[in-house]
């Protein structure tokens, strides 16, 4: 009886399951490496708004507190833009007739707010709440970074639900003092069981970053009810 598959048969079916496995493993990582990078994130990735607002200039240049364009930020679960009058209050007296700034003007002419485009879109899905945040001390740059660096706003952090967990699952290790909370430069104690943290208004009396956490009753939040409700 005549041979129906050639000798080497055997081996080219080896090497060809073998390259297979190779293949469907590498699409899978070179998907996984796609699917957690900043191109299906937005991270990094510069927003273009309808007025050529830079924080680099306001907050690292002017020293302008976040507080102060973000209003309620401290009471409210949204950061909210702030509304073309609280430009005003410096650029009716300033710049009055530079041409970046019309569609500002305009705004406030036609009392029409300023069309801003949201730079960190969370899923629906996700419930966040600043305030609680804020309150808890949570410094702004931990989420948004040093937005005084930036010329044109963008995402710092990946938004991914792991990167939240970071920080829901030692929370101790990410607050800071409710005085410090706009501070861009704000730098967490290297050893969080010495007394190093200075509160407002306690004298010279110095805690530790685990006592900060108890003093703001900060604690561990993991489950799915906390952010998914």
């Amino acid at each position: 009886m005549p041979q129906v598959f050639h000798r080497n048969s055997n081996q080219r079916s080896k090497i060809a399951i073998v390259a297979i496995v190779l293949l469907l493993g590498t699409a899978f990582s070179a998907a996984n490496v796609w699917y957690w990078g900043p191109g299906v994130s937005g991270q990094y990735k510069a927003v273009v708004q309808p007025v050529q607002f830079t924080h680099e200039h306001h907050v690292g240049g002017l020293g302008i507190d976040c507080r102060y364009c973000h209003i309620g930020v401290e009471r409210s679960g949204m950061a909210q833009v702030p509304p073309t009058r609280v430009c005003m209050n410096c650029h009716s007296q300033m710049y009055t007739d530079a041409q970046i700034l019309e569609p500002v003007r305009e705004s406030w002419r036609s009392d029409m707010p300023i069309p801003w485009v949201k730079v960190h879109n969370l899923s629906d899905f996700v419930y966040f709440n600043h305030s609680a945040h804020i309150n808890k001390g949570v410094g702004c740059a931990e989420c948004h970074g040093r937005v005084d660096t930036m010329p044109l706003m963008y995402q710092a952090s990946s938004l991914h639900m792991s990167w939240c967990l970071d920080c829901h699952m030692s929370p101790d290790t990410h607050i800071r003092p409710k005085n410090e909370i706009t501070a861009m430069n704000y730098n967490h104690p290297k050893n969080a069981d010495a007394a190093e943290i200075q509160l407002a208004g306690a004298g010279d009396k110095k805690i530790s970053q685990h006592d900060l956490a108890k003093e703001y009753n900060v604690q561990s939040k993991t489950s799915c009810s906390t952010c998914h409700r």
